[in-house]
């Protein structure tokens, strides 16, 4: 089995970065998790794709990041989180959603989550979190991620984002990021510029190919050095633990409701949907 892993790697004597991330397990494990539609799988796995390059870019192990989708289509919103360590973990609101496909055969993803705002939170370890906010373009996740690079972290970028589907499994799924750096020529810019058709239909690209065979295909051409490798993977964190000082966050008042209405309570994990169940003994040690 091919594993799924980003590269990191620098062009032509650091002039430009590109990612290459192969994504095949992650996003079909999520689209298992969730029993996600066709679009549904396509729309989360391209975001749990590019969060995951977001937060392999990340530097302390404390570090972790979550992007949200709000837009007006009938998916509803999409929310992911990521680590540095290349752990991913998300959920849409419509899991079951399915449109009928885009004249050019492609999923409709664009129309599944309409036009909106993205979010993305960094929690760094400093004072305040960061938070960008930027208009969706098109809803389809690639464009709008490259806008949000623009113009929130005034980093042009050309981005590629795909899941392939058949017979109901993600049979390929991966992205591609292009970065040119300061001080980058017009020579080297030609070449990213000229990269860009061949990285549209990027989960063809990685289907049957692993990430180091799609770095050797896109960027044979010019220099180019493995700056970095990340396993990829869909895990959620939760525990019990976490649960429980969410439980005491409500306060006296509102466990004891829980004990006198339901006998205790019952909290699913939105990311895994793994279920919890606290006893009215159990709330009550938490009211102490």
């Amino acid at each position: 089995m091919i594993m799924d892993k980003i590269n990191c790697y620098l062009l032509c004597n650091g002039q430009a970065r590109a990612y290459v991330a192969r994504t095949t397990q992650m996003a079909d494990k999520a689209r298992e998790t969730h029993g996600l539609s066709h679009t549904a799988a396509a729309a989360l796995g391209r975001t749990l794709t590019c969060a995951a390059i977001m937060g392999v870019q990340m530097k302390n192990d404390d570090d972790s990041l979550s992007v949200v989708f709000a837009g007006d289509g009938p998916l509803g919103k999409i929310t992911v989180a990521a680590k540095n360590d290349g752990s991913v973990k998300g959920y849409v609101e419509n899991p079951t959603l399915e449109l009928m496909r885009r004249p050019d055969g492609k999923l409709n993803v664009g129309g599944a989550v309409g036009l909106g705002r993205m979010t993305v939170i960094k929690d760094l370890g400093l004072r305040e979190p960061y938070v960008g906010t930027t208009e969706l373009i098109s809803g389809e996740i690639a464009e709008d991620f490259a806008y949000y690079f623009a113009v929130s972290e005034q980093q042009p970028c050309a981005v590629a984002l795909g899941v392939k589907l058949e017979n109901d499994k993600v049979i390929s799924a991966g992205g591609v990021i292009l970065q040119p750096l300061p001080g980058c020529s017009e020579e080297v810019l030609q070449f990213l510029e000229s990269s860009v058709p061949l990285i549209t239909d990027v989960s063809s690209l990685f289907e049957g190919n692993t990430a180091d065979e799609v770095g050797q295909i896109l960027f044979y051409p010019v220099q180019h050095s493995l700056e970095g490798t990340f396993d990829v993977k869909y895990n959620c964190d939760c525990s019990r633990e976490r649960l429980e000082k969410l439980l005491i966050t409500l306060g006296k008042d509102e466990l004891q409701d829980m004990i006198d209405k339901q006998g205790g309570a019952e909290l699913t994990c939105h990311f895994c949907n793994k279920k919890y169940w606290f006893s009215a003994d159990d709330l009550r040690q938490l009211m102490q």
